[in-house]
Order: structure tokens, then C-alpha cells, then sequence
């Protein structure tokens, strides 16, 4: 068995799953009952993460952090006659925890809807149960890798709902974030309980909405406070917001040049008002560069997708945590929640052309859209499945030259997201379209082998027979799949802080923040004339007119990836080259070797081979940790026997 931190479980009201107690370790294990006093709650956590609440038959708890106490749940939750009933209080619940309850013996368990809190089930002796991990589960249950997942990973990277609901291993499924998991004895079903707002709500209303949501998620907490403060929209709002409370906030940048004294004005323009605050800058020489430790494993669940920038991160938190932050404020999910993927055009153009040609002009000047593309992706009525299934015929095409949020995860991991934005339309040839279903074309890492891809393609395939649009409206889709593309990486961060002692807080995965901003008009919400306006507005009067009036960036032609990440590749290709000299990987036939060594050792390695490098290192890491053994894990499954 594996050390571990942290991880529950959730099971039925059955006397056959006690032995699962007995597979956690007595110290610092916490154990909550069903009525019957048969175990339901069972795992190691933080006790300042729980608020449980028995009445009479009746268990409920929630998990993670969330504002209120026992007795204000026990008011929430008051007169439940079943588990369905939780439906009418949940949106009453601020924050994005996980909830499990216990209602008469009938169990529901869920996350958050914005993806960030998953969870996972399986079932041992044919019996269900559920838990937030699916190494922990995959423990219990005694299965092993699925190696086509596995060969999808490695072949494409992250791919999004619906393909994120199989996991790594064998026999363990993702709960879909707007499900909920139903269980009565042997019996489970997953039930969508939740579904977006209808995008209605006008820029001004919605603003307050939002502030009052974000207000709620940047709430002062125990303990010192520290913030991400990178000069973008997002950070820089949260910190703004923060400061009004804790003004001695303490504030870290991540400078991207070491020879650049300032990373931008609005940083100094947030010093200049709050000049009692802490504030650490940190030049690339006093953290981990890019890539470096190839071989570590970060993250025993699944491979890692955010895995060149996770060292320089650690050190960040550990930093934090040495200066006594006990939480840590980032603005990961601002670019997806505020930037506007432009998909809305197309349900735009249907209730009001005038106003969807205009904007569409607008986009086609910022980001030289081609006309007769444009116009083309601007009328194509297909569904989401087709989308996948051209996914598919075009898995070996060469890629489009476009980077867009939630697919070119932000691997270095800056506190917004170091994405470009919605910007590339079939610039370097077919097969891109930002007014699609999609946020970003699917393509074959060149390493990957032939059977690697032909699982992918399959993948591909099975994922159009499934797939349904989470939303109606296609920029309501893109944006929720963007959000949840980019969860799973951000919920290994905040492991990684957690091990540090730092608890990282994104407010923009916020439930509550969520719904809010989906809700607003995505043509009042997104503008390719003002950058980010429904983030504008809803900080007006904590933020200074400097920070709400920035002008919208010029497009990056770098996929995200910056100068450290350049740097430390060339610093790091000796021992990447021979890390894959012995590679896990193509000992179970899924890269080319060879392919891989002809394009590290190109003159010049583009973006998205650093990207899907990337994406191939966390599969490497991971498979090597979970079939050979790893030293130096920074976490693991919550399980020994």
C-alpha cells in the first residue's frame, strides 16, 4: 500500500462493506454512520473540511470549505424526506464542496458543477461506493490500469466531457459534474440534477449577481491570506476584492524575465493602493524551471496534465506556507468564465443577426478571422456528436495554428491561465472552428503509436455516440467544457498546495460565481470591443477605473507557452531524451520513441510540441509511479492495509 494524505469514501447502508474501515488507518481516521449504524462517511481529511449534521434519519455533510456551520446546514437541510430533495437547497449552499447525505439508507453523493470537486465510483463485490479519488477507489476495488485510456492520454492530452468520465483506471468512472450518484443497497444510478441557467440576464443585473457571488468566495478566512497577483484582469480583481478585508494581504508575482524589474502596471498600481501589504516577486532564478525532474511522480491518481510548471508551483506554496499563508487565492477559470467563447454567436445570429454580424465584425478585426471561413462555421447548424466524430477523421491531420483555453492547459501554470484566448479560425489550414462545439481541435501527438491512436480514434468515435451539449446555447457549452477540461489539473494544484500546508482557493470555480456569470447575455458578457466586461463591472468600486478599463490583448502566437518554459526545456531535453531512453511507455507500446528523440532534437521545438510533451511526461511519470514505484510522491491514495 501507498502513503497517503487525504481521501474518502462514501457507501451504501449495508453491513458487507465494514471491512473498508479497516483499510484506512486507525490514526487520524474519521468514521460517520447511517442511521443503522452501518459505516456511510469514511476517510482521512482535514476536520475543519467537514460539517456533518445528523436528524433522526437523516445524515448530511459537507466536504471542503464552505461558510457555514452545522447549525446553519441543520436549518438548510431540515424536513428531507429523500435524497431528491436536496435538489431545492443546494443552490442555497455557497462555495463548491462536495455533499453526501444519508436519508433514510438511501445515499446521494456529488461535487461541485463546475468540476473542480469530482467524484468517482466503482463498486467492490458488485456492491457500489463512491469517493473524491480514483486511486483510492481503484485501492479498494484491487483493479488495475486501463491502458486505453491510458493510450488516449497519451495520443491527444485532456479531452473534455463526455471522454473525461473514464478514468485511468480500470473500472472507475467520473461522476459528471451536474449528476449527482444515487445508491440503495446494490444499486446505483447517476441522475443530472443540475442544468444551466437560461443566458438572460442583463450585463448590470447580472454584475451584482456576480459580485455578491464573488464576494461570498473571497471571504476572509482563518488564518493569514495570500493571493496570486500576476497583473491579469483576474488575479488582479481577486486581490483588490480580498485586500478591502485583510489590507495586509500578502500578494506573490511571478516575474517572467529575470531581468524585468516590474511585471506590469497593474501591479504597481495595486502596491501603490495598498502599501501595507506583503508582496513577494519572483524572478525564474528562485524557482524549479520548466520540465525539471522529469521522471517525478506529483500525483499518484492519474497523469498529470499541468506537469512542466507543478515543481515551481510546489515551491510556491511551500514559500507561502513558510510565511505563515494558511490560504492562497488564484484566478484560474477567469479566461473561461469571463473571456466569452465565442460559440454564442451562432445562437446570437439566430435572435439577432444585427447585433451577431456586428460583434462577429468585431472578432474578425481583433483576431483576422478569415472571411469565408467565418461566415461558413457561422451558419453550420450540426450537433455536438458531430464535432467528435470529425475529431476522429481528422486525429492525424496536421494541427491548426490556434491555442484556446481549457485545451493547452496552462501548464506553467500562471495565475490566469496563460491562455491566448478564442482566437484561431483554420489559419494553417482545415479543421478549427471557435464557433463550434468544440474548444479546440484533437490531434495525435506525432510520438504517439500506431495502436495509441487507433484507440484514440475509437475514443473519438464512442465519445460521438454519447456526447451530448451541456447547455443549449453553444458558448454556454464551450465555456462549461473549458472549465471542466482544465479542473482535474487544478485539482492536483491544490493537493500540491494542500501538502504544503496551504489551502488554494480558485473563486472562479465557485459554484455560486458560476452560475452567476453564466447566466448574463453572452453578448453583454463577452466583447471583442472591452475586455471582459462582466468582470469589469462586477468589481467596479473595488478595483481602480485602471484595472476595469484595460484594453483587450494583442493575440499570442504561443500557444501560452512563455520564455521559462522555452528556457527550461532546453535545460531539461538532456533528461527528458533520457528519461524515454527507458520509457514505461513504449514498453507497453504506445510511443515512438524514436519520433519523440527526431523532434526534441529539432533546431526549434514549436509551442504545442512543448504542450504535448507536456501532457506525454505526466503519462510517463504516472505509469512509471503506479507499475514500478516511486520515490519522492508528494501525494498518493488514501488507503493502506
Amino acid at each position: 500500500m501507498f502513503a497517503h494524505h487525504s481521501g474518502w469514501v462514501v457507501l451504501p447502508d449495508v453491513p458487507a462493506l465494514k471491512n473498508v474501515v479497516d483499510r484506512f488507518p486507525a490514526q487520524g481516521r474519521i468514521v460517520l454512520r447511517h442511521d443503522s449504524g452501518n459505516p456511510w462517511l469514511v476517510g482521512r481529511f482535514r476536520t475543519d473540511d467537514l460539517v456533518p449534521v445528523a436528524l433522526g434519519p437523516v445524515r448530511v455533510a459537507l466536504l471542503g470549505s464552505c461558510p457555514i456551520d452545522a447549525t446553519r446546514l441543520a436549518s438548510i437541510v431540515h424536513g428531507l424526506r429523500s435524497v431528491a430533495d436536496l435538489d431545492a437547497v443546494l443552490h442555497r449552499l455557497p462555495g463548491g464542496v462536495h455533499l453526501a447525505a444519508s436519508v433514510r439508507g438511501e445515499v446521494r453523493v456529488q461535487g461541485g458543477i463546475s468540476g473542480l470537486r469530482q467524484v468517482f465510483h466503482t463498486r467492490i463485490g458488485g456492491v457500489p461506493i463512491a469517493g473524491d479519488r480514483a486511486d483510492l477507489l481503484a485501492e479498494l476495488a484491487g483493479t488495475g490500469i486501463d491502458e486505453r485510456v491510458l493510450a488516449l492520454r497519451v495520443a491527444v492530452g485532456p479531452t473534455g466531457p463526455p471522454l473525461d468520465r473514464r478514468t485511468a483506471w480500470s473500472g472507475v468512472r467520473a461522476l459528471p459534474p451536474d449528476s449527482y450518484l444515487r445508491i440503495d443497497a446494490d444499486r446505483a444510478r447517476e441522475v443530472r440534477w443540475w442544468r444551466p441557467p437560461e443566458p438572460d440576464v442583463a450585463l448590470r443585473r447580472g454584475a451584482r449577481g456576480t459580485r455578491e457571488a464573488l464576494d461570498g468566495a473571497v471571504r476572509t478566512g482563518d488564518g493569514r491570506t495570500g493571493a496570486d497577483l500576476s497583473g491579469g484582469m483576474d488575479s488582479t480583481a481577486l486581490c483588490f476584492l480580498a485586500a478591502r478585508d485583510e489590507p495586509e494581504l500578502l500578494t506573490l508575482t511571478r516575474v517572467e524575465s529575470a531581468d524585468e524589474k516590474s511585471p506590469n502596471r497593474f501591479v504597481d498600481e495595486y502596491l501603490r493602493q495598498f502599501p501595507d501589504g506583503a508582496h513577494i516577486a519572483l524572478d525564474p532564478r528562485e524557482l524549479p524551471a520548466a520540465f525539471d525532474d522529469p521522471g517525478r511522480l506529483t500525483d499518484h491518481e492519474e497523469p498529470i496534465p499541468l506537469f512542466r510548471g507543478m515543481a515551481a508551483a510546489g515551491r510556491c506554496a511551500e514559500l507561502l506556507g513558510e510565511r505563515g499563508v494558511r490560504r492562497h487565492l488564484a484566478g484560474f477559470g477567469g479566461d473561461a468564465v469571463f473571456g466569452g467563447p465565442p460559440g454564442y454567436l451562432h445562437s446570437l445570429l439566430r435572435r439577432s443577426p444585427v447585433k451577431a454580424i456586428r460583434q462577429l465584425r468585431g472578432y474578425r478585426a481583433l483576431h483576422h478571422w478569415p472571411l469565408l471561413p467565418t461566415v461558413s462555421a457561422l451558419f453550420a447548424a450540426h450537433d455536438v456528436a458531430h464535432w467528435w466524430r470529425e475529431q476522429s477523421d481528422r486525429l492525424t491531420e496536421p494541427a491548426p495554428a490556434t491555442s484556446v483555453l481549457g485545451r493547452n492547459l496552462p501548464g506553467g501554470i500562471a495565475p490566469d491561465g496563460a491562455a491566448p484566448g478564442w482566437t484561431a479560425l483554420d489559419r494553417a489550414g482545415p479543421g478549427w472552428n471557435p464557433l463550434d462545439w468544440g474548444i479546440a481541435p484533437l490531434r495525435a501527438a506525432p510520438w504517439a503509436s500506431a495502436d495509441a491512436v487507433a484507440t484514440a480514434r475509437t475514443a473519438l468515435r464512442t465519445a460521438a455516440a454519447d456526447a451530448e451539449p451541456l447547455a443549449a446555447d453553444r458558448g454556454q457549452h464551450q465555456l462549461l467544457t473549458a472549465l471542466r477540461t482544465a479542473a482535474p489539473g487544478y485539482r492536483r494544484l491544490v493537493r500540491r498546495y494542500a501538502a504544503a500546508g496551504v489551502r488554494l482557493e480558485l473563486p472562479y470555480y465557485d459554484d455560486r460565481v458560476v452560475e452567476a456569470a453564466i447566466a448574463v447575455r453572452p453578448a453583454e458578457r463577452a466583447s471583442p470591443w472591452r475586455y471582459k466586461p462582466l468582470l469589469a463591472e462586477a468589481v467596479r468600486g473595488a478595483a481602480p477605473d485602471a484595472v476595469l478599463h484595460r484594453p483587450v490583448p494583442a493575440v499570442r502566437p504561443d500557444a501560452g507557452i512563455g520564455a521559462h518554459a522555452h528556457i527550461g526545456f532546453r535545460r531539461n531535453r538532456g533528461a527528458v531524451l533520457a528519461l524515454f531512453t527507458d520509457s514505461e511507455l513504449a514498453a507497453h507500446g504506445l510511443v515512438d520513441t524514436g519520433v519523440l528523440r527526431r523532434h526534441l532534437l529539432a533546431p526549434h521545438v514549436e509551442p504545442r510540441t512543448l504542450v504535448a510533451l507536456e501532457h506525454l511526461l505526466g503519462c510517463e511519470a504516472w505509469l512509471r509511479g503506479v507499475t514500478r514505484g516511486s520515490t519522492g510522491r508528494t501525494d498518493a491514495p488514501a488507503t493502506a492495509s
